[in-house]
């Protein structure tokens, strides 16, 4: 066993400087208790794995919706005038007029009236169908079904409830099955799109809860793990983890950026603190409490990081060894200058 007798070195290092102070305040402590070494034992903690990384809010893939006429027309009134209008499932989007669809809602009149004189269900079917196909809405084949008249103007209707993100129509346009012309995002949910550097990918199976606080919103959300992405960003090194978010009162919105707090569940840890241990050459070093009153024994140790004031000890201590607290003392005084490690 290699041994520091730091108690004596510092005691004969120092008495000049006792003497003299000594001579101007015979109040002073002694030297034993100005130089007393501090001590701490190794002990088991619970406690979580804990990160930060940050973000950017988006809207959910499967929550935007691109709406299409399935046929060609004019627009003859537009309701869904503005971009980003807030609009309800069922509301309508535009009035519009397609000779198609009008001639086609003649022939399932048509068909009704002939229907009632010579049944043929499969010749009303069809023409059921056909409107069906075209994307005529329930309620205006019922209504030529309940009514015996046809509108030549058709209705289209908001498929989803959300916000307008994309307007590509004006009224008195002419639009054809190709053209998008509205594309309504929900954001009842939302993703969030968090880097991480490449080093913590191998932690992320641990990490299991996830707190989200956008910038400038007091209210913290609580966040499920949803996808790695499969790719890196080569310029940054980062990968990208997608988190989805509860946000029924759609106060968070696509672009914001925030700040994610992910942690593991709790788990028991053989813990020393920080200042207990220094890194010396490659190796850390902690030092260790003998059975001789002043002498301590550096013992080389393996740690990681497990929080802002603990080391966690993966080999060469035990719970409940009793460890000088501050390691960087012993390092800068007696040890150090006669080169014991």
């Amino acid at each position: 066993m290699v041994s520091i007798h730091i108690k004596t070195t510092i005691t004969l290092l120092l008495i000049p400087i006792f003497l003299f102070s000594q001579e101007h305040n015979s109040s002073l402590p002694t030297i034993e208790q100005l130089f007393g070494v501090k001590t701490v034992k190794v002990k088991k903690m619970t406690a979580s794995k804990e990160q930060i990384n940050y973000g950017y809010i988006v809207a959910e893939d499967s929550r935007k919706i691109d709406v299409h006429a399935w046929f060609s027309g004019y627009i003859t009134k537009l309701f869904a005038d503005t971009l980003y209008k807030k609009v309800e499932k069922g509301d309508a989007l535009a009035y519009v007029y397609s000779p198609e669809v009008y001639k086609s809602k003649q022939d399932y009149l048509h068909s009704l009236e002939f229907n009632e004189k010579h049944p043929s269900p499969q010749m009303l079917q069809s023409a059921e169908t056909k409107l069906r196909l075209l994307g005529v809405h329930d309620e205006e084949i019922k209504r030529i079904n309940t009514e015996r008249k046809v509108d030549e103007f058709t209705t289209i209707y908001a498929p989803q409830s959300g916000w307008i993100f994309e307007k590509n129509i004006n009224e008195g346009a002419s639009f054809n099955p190709q053209k998008k012309l509205f594309q309504i995002v929900n954001l009842d949910k939302v993703w969030i799109e968090v880097k991480l550097y490449q080093d913590e990918i191998e932690k992320l199976p641990l990490l299991t809860n996830f707190t989200v606080n956008a910038k400038g919103i007091s209210k913290t959300y609580t966040a499920k793990k949803n996808f790695l992405y499969p790719e890196l960003d080569p310029k940054e090194a980062t990968a990208t983890l997608r988190l989805q978010l509860d946000n029924e009162d759609t106060v968070l919105k696509p672009g914001m950026y925030a700040k994610v707090y992910a942690s593991a569940d709790a788990a028991s840890h053989l813990v020393i603190p920080r200042t207990a241990a220094i890194r010396k050459n490659g190796l850390w070093y902690a030092f260790l409490v003998t059975e001789f009153k002043g002498e301590y024994e550096p013992v080389v140790i393996q740690i990681k990081s497990l929080d802002a004031k603990h080391y966690e000890i993966i080999k060469g201590l035990n719970e409940g060894d009793t460890l000088v607290n501050n390691a960087l003392f012993m390092m800068d005084s007696d040890a150090q200058i006669h080169g014991i490690y």
